[in-house]
């Protein structure tokens, strides 16, 4: 199996972090695909018509796409029910945090393409504004409903460790452990997991 997309990419990211937690960190390939969002990817286009980071290419050379559905073929692979519980309310539970942490992820890398990609002067700044609280107010989702879920290792924290840190990697002006003493505390002592390790971002 082959993962297409940088690590910079918080959903390449947690894509590989799964890869490591359910035991197949050593039969995936992790192959690192520049994009630029405006441009046509060839070989990312062949397996996905989105064209878009992380793209799985099957052993059979098949693509599998977003990092939702890869993270699930990788458990369904290594036939891990933990990541993903197989009990109704778990489950549930599980796959809404995983969508917390990826819409946190989303309004991140689209703040940090706002920002850092478009035209000085051109910035949408009420949407910029609306991201940063959309982002906020997940922070304190985390912090007041769902530590109970993420001292577990799930589908969900690792999305969240893993957008967490794109968020000091890329956007440090938002200080989100600030009022958030619980989170900061268990992202800290995730972040020392071996796949966290693995897939650490390099110091800029």
């Amino acid at each position: 199996m082959k993962i297409y997309g940088d690590l910079l990419s918080p959903f390449v990211r947690m894509t590989m972090v799964t890869a490591h937690e359910v035991g197949l960190g050593e039969r995936v390939q992790h192959i690192v695909e520049n994009t630029n969002p405006a441009q046509v990817h060839p070989r990312l286009s062949r397996l996905s018509p989105i064209g878009k980071i992380p793209v799985l290419e099957t052993d059979h050379g098949h693509g599998i796409y977003d990092s939702r559905v890869i993270i699930e073929y990788l458990c369904h692979v290594a036939g891990n029910s933990t990541l993903i519980p197989d009990d109704g309310v778990k489950r549930f539970r599980v796959l809404t945090l995983q969508a917390l942490a990826q819409g946190m992820a989303d309004a991140a890398v689209g703040y940090r393409y706002e920002t850092a990609a478009r035209p000085q002067g051109l910035q949408w700044e009420d949407w910029m504004q609306r991201t940063v609280t959309r982002l906020h107010d997940s922070f304190d989702e985390l912090e007041s409903n769902w530590m109970d879920l993420l001292s577990e290792v799930n589908a969900g924290s690792i999305a969240a460790a893993v957008t967490l840190a794109y968020i000091d990697f890329r956007l440090p002006t938002i200080h989100w452990r600030n009022g958030h003493p619980k989170l900061a505390a268990w992202h800290a002592a995730f972040s020392q997991r071996d796949s966290m390790a693995k897939t650490a971002l390099a110091p800029k």
